[in-house]
């Protein structure tokens, strides 16, 4: 009796969790901000002065994070109007719009390398 009652809780336990989901939802960019394939973003590797020299001069630039140990190297944010940069030492490492997540691509569309 007790394993029946037992086996009848579990199922029961085992229905709700799988009958239970939860909802993501994604908001959609502002429509004042221009759309994501006409920004012009800063190049890997592209070094601070020449940012500075095609981009013009940063709204907010942020000081230098780590830097103390070789495997932490400082790792510097410009901020710009629609865009942000991040350095490593003074080379880009990678140029972000933000809220606007990268586009996905899905496993079954991926190209084998050429």
């Amino acid at each position: 009796m007790q394993k029946t009652l037992l086996l009848v809780a579990m199922s029961l336990l085992m229905a709700s969790a799988n009958a239970r989901a939860d909802n993501l939802s994604v908001p959609e960019p502002a429509q004042t901000q221009a759309p994501a394939q006409f920004i012009k973003l800063p190049s890997k590797g592209q070094e601070m002065n020449s940012v500075a020299k095609e981009f013009g001069e940063p709204k907010v630039k942020y000081p230098a994070v780590g830097g103390g140990q070789p495997r932490q190297p400082p790792i510097t944010r410009w901020d710009y109007e629609d865009f942000s940069v991040f350095f490593e030492h003074s080379h880009v490492v990678d140029a972000v719009i933000p809220d606007r997540p990268s586009e996905i691509h899905h496993k079954d569309e991926l190209q084998p390398a050429q």
